[in-house]
């Protein structure tokens, strides 16, 4: 049955009245699928995985209890004579390294409840919610993740994102009634502040689902800066900004005991919006899901291909 891209609609609107939306009205997505993995892989030969300290607190806000057993770090294993590349305790790299998994096996499910064509694109289900609108695809799902970790923190000045007009919209302004107003001159307009705030977690989604709205690839790639591939860390980010575009996240990295070499870990959304999940590697099934940070010029993943130059930081 044919369904129809509201996003897509919102973007022709948008384009016709001046205003440049990104992806399809959030920007984040593609509609390509550059591969498929047909063949299950064998599983990658692990070390035993090391339980954390269950007295360490890793705020994700959306759930109402967090067990460690289920953290990423403590679920998918390094391969052998590997081990993970430090990081500080309360970085958004360690944030990224606890996140929270689903059950093996679960399903990748869109956003309106239907289970997703192509299940053999993710390793692992990433347990946080999608949302009951088509919002939530690829640089909206690591936006979410950013914004997530500084709201956990209570870092309120440190949300920020651009909509894709180039208006600056922060969460610090947001929570005292500072709201943007966009029309159609393609401008951006905005309310007055309150004296009262609210630092609710509903009013955080509000602002995150503005963001959703009104910013995506093409303006995320703006506000990140380009990284060499040798100094890559976790919570950077390959992306391609465009209409469509797509980004993908760095969630942990292991590197070998011995020669060196270093290996990360990928997490996505894609469009329509939906599960974010942990990348299987289609090249590599002896790592997977673990990369090679020596992949060559070219970066393929499961639904799209990224060049070495597309590697950005927050």
């Amino acid at each position: 049955m044919f369904s129809i891209n509201y996003k897509f609609v919102l973007l022709i609107v948008l384009l016709l009245t001046g205003f440049s939306a990104c992806d399809v009205p959030t920007t984040s997505g593609s509609t390509m699928s550059i591969v498929q993995q047909e063949e299950k892989t064998p599983p990658v030969k692990q070390q035993s995985p090391v339980i954390i300290d269950k007295s360490r607190d890793f705020s994700y806000t959306w759930l109402d209890n967090f067990e460690p057993k289920d953290a990423l770090l403590n679920r998918i294993a390094t391969p052998s004579n590997y081990k993970r590349t430090p990081v500080r305790k309360e970085s958004f790299a360690n944030w990224l390294r606890h996140l929270p998994l689903k059950p093996d096996g679960t399903a990748v499910y869109y956003y309106n409840g239907s289970k997703k064509p192509n299940q053999r694109v993710q390793h692992s289900v990433i347990d946080i919610d999608t949302g009951k609108r088509d919002l939530q695809q690829c640089a909206d799902a690591v936006m979410r993740l950013k914004a997530e970790y500084h709201y956990g923190l209570k870092a309120y000045k440190d949300i920020h994102f651009n909509y894709t007009n180039g208006a600056l919209v922060s969460f610090d302004d947001w929570r005292y009634g500072r709201k943007p107003v966009i029309n159609s001159s393609n401008n951006s307009t905005f309310t007055d502040r309150k004296t009262q705030c609210d630092n609710s977690y509903k009013n955080f989604k509000r602002y995150m689902t503005s963001i959703f709205s009104y910013a995506g690839t093409h303006s995320l790639s703006k506000e990140m800066e380009q990284i060499e591939l040798k100094d890559m860390q976790l919570g950077d980010v390959f992306i391609q900004g465009g209409f469509p575009g797509h980004a993908v996240i760095i969630v942990d990295m292991a590197i070998h005991e011995k020669t060196g070499e270093q290996l990360f870990m990928l997490a996505q959304s894609y469009m329509p919006a939906q599960d974010m999940h942990i990348l299987v590697n289609p090249n590599d099934a002896r790592l997977s899901p673990w990369y090679s940070t020596d992949f060559g010029d070219v970066l393929q993943t499961p639904e799209w291909t990224f060049k070495r130059g597309d590697l950005k930081r927050f």
